[in-house]
């Protein structure tokens, strides 16, 4: 039986879901970080630097320390209560800004500024001032631009958020996963709707643009019925737009989640019970499927852009301002210039040993090939405007679109038949079931995917 929410846009068809690959690629990248080798040197990205145009940058900026673990978490951090630590790190963050920008000339206009963690307020307000200097030093602000910072409700004050705003940014993004106690309790993040309510208030106070949430979805202990509890709290903030994230339960790849009781977390079908819920509960109250997990509000620039086809998608995920060269900062760090992308060292010790060396901290990289560019522009239409028209491919692909990826049409012409996407002979576009699973579309021009001869971890397509 298929369920379905009230939206134009949306479908959600359990049966069809559960008739595709479960995981794949987020496609924050193509290829994705699992073909970046370390061949590629300092030596490389630096010269795709000096190769760029003239145009704005964006710039992503790691912080990895946070004050406690989140039994849920997989991304790369360091569990310290001592500020001190993050002194040392932003004195090598000034050397890697000084390596960068003898890159370029000037100081680059920047479109866009990503504060990512970690924790980023986890620095304490002269540690932010200094770390904004620094931006300030070696790139241009614009008016126009999108600058902004992930935040811990459970660290951060009104009056920190009021100084955010005052160092010059104006975009939120606000972890809070789940509002049920007991859930709260079972992952290790304890965060009252107090809390969360106080920094979404002063970042409307201050001036921010957005402010976006993170839910997770599949935590121990959550059921349809204390979700929607949590939904119920997290509309009553008002967020201008939202993440729903599917936990993947992967203690033997993840070690803070051993701590978590295999035995709470929510099998399979509550998960899509959940996940139906949300997307329904969504639609309800005037939300925008934006795509994959991001829902905005109509007039969300997010939602405008999606309207407009000019929705973009980079690292950080959705975006205005994707076509920017990427310029990445701090340990692990992903940038893409040009046609290539480059991650800085994972742990602390070997990005600081790169920098007292005097190099940049690049561990590996990716050089894209013609075909690669015409893939990642092909899954980046699809990701963003659910459609393709063959026509805009002709040049780049010498040859009729279906000559050039014949061996994707098969599996094409099965999609079309399960109801996921119209296919033609002058393009294709994406079904309400199938906007939904949009990756599991995208994979389907993904070369290195089906040519792959070593196994993968992805994140689950739903």
């Amino acid at each position: 039986m298929k369920h379905s929410n009230t939206s134009q846009n949306i479908v959600f068809d359990r049966e069809l879901i559960a008739s595709l690959p479960a995981s794949g690629p987020r496609y924050t990248s193509y290829p994705t970080a699992d073909r970046f080798h370390a061949e590629f040197t300092d030596q490389d990205y630096r010269q795709a630097l000096r190769q760029r145009s003239d145009d704005p940058l964006s710039l992503y900026l790691h912080i990895p320390f946070c004050n406690t673990i989140c039994y849920y978490c997989g991304c790369n951090k360091v569990i310290t209560k001592d500020t001190a630590r993050a002194d040392r790190y932003l004195g090598y963050l000034k050397q890697e800004f000084a390596l960068q920008a003898q890159n370029w000339t000037g100081k680059p206009p920047l479109a866009q500024l990503h504060f990512g963690g970690g924790t980023p307020t986890f620095l304490n307000e002269n540690q932010l001032a200094l770390v904004f200097d620094l931006i300030r030093q070696h790139f241009t602000l614009l008016p126009e631009g999108e600058y902004s910072i992930e935040i811990d409700p459970r660290k951060v004050s009104r009056e920190t958020v009021l100084f955010l705003g005052r160092l010059g940014f104006n975009r939120m993004s606000v972890g809070i996963q789940d509002f049920d106690p007991q859930v709260q309790q079972a992952v290790n993040r304890i965060q009252s709707e107090a809390e969360t309510r106080t920094v979404t208030e002063a970042a409307r106070e201050a001036g921010f643009r957005s402010v976006s949430v993170d839910l997770i979805y599949g935590l121990p202990h959550q059921s349809p019925a204390s979700m929607q509890q949590t939904l119920d709290k997290v509309l009553a903030l008002d967020p201008d737009r939202l993440a729903v994230y599917h936990y993947a339960h992967l203690p033997h790849l993840f070690k803070p989640q051993r701590r978590i009781d295999t035995d709470a977390v929510p099998d399979s079908n509550t998960k899509l019970d959940m996940l139906q819920q949300i997307v329904q509960r969504l639609d309800q109250a005037g939300y925008v499927f934006i795509g994959m997990d991001h829902f905005a509000k109509p007039g969300d620039e997010l939602a405008v852009a999606l309207r407009e086809g000019r929705l973009q998608r980079n690292f950080q995920g959705y975006s205005t301002h994707a076509d920017c060269d990427l310029v990445a900062v701090g340990v692990s760090a992903i940038g893409k210039i040009g046609r290539t992308y480059s991650q800085n060292e994972r742990e602390l010790e070997a990005y600081y040993a790169a920098l007292d060396a005097g190099r940049l901290p690049i561990m590996r990289g990716y050089v894209l090939t013609d075909d690669d560019l015409l893939r990642r522009r092909l899954i980046q239409d699809l990701m963003c405007r659910f459609g393709l028209e063959f026509a805009d491919y002709t040049a780049e692909c010498g040859r009729p679109f279906a000559d050039y990826f014949a061996a994707e049409m098969p599996e094409l012409t099965g999609m079309a038949a399960k109801g996921l996407l119209e296919l033609g002979a002058e393009g294709l576009r994406v079904s309400a079931k199938g906007r939904f699973l949009i990756r599991n579309i995208a994979m389907v021009f993904d070369h290195h995917l089906r040519h792959r001869t070593t196994a993968a971890r992805y994140s689950q397509t739903v």
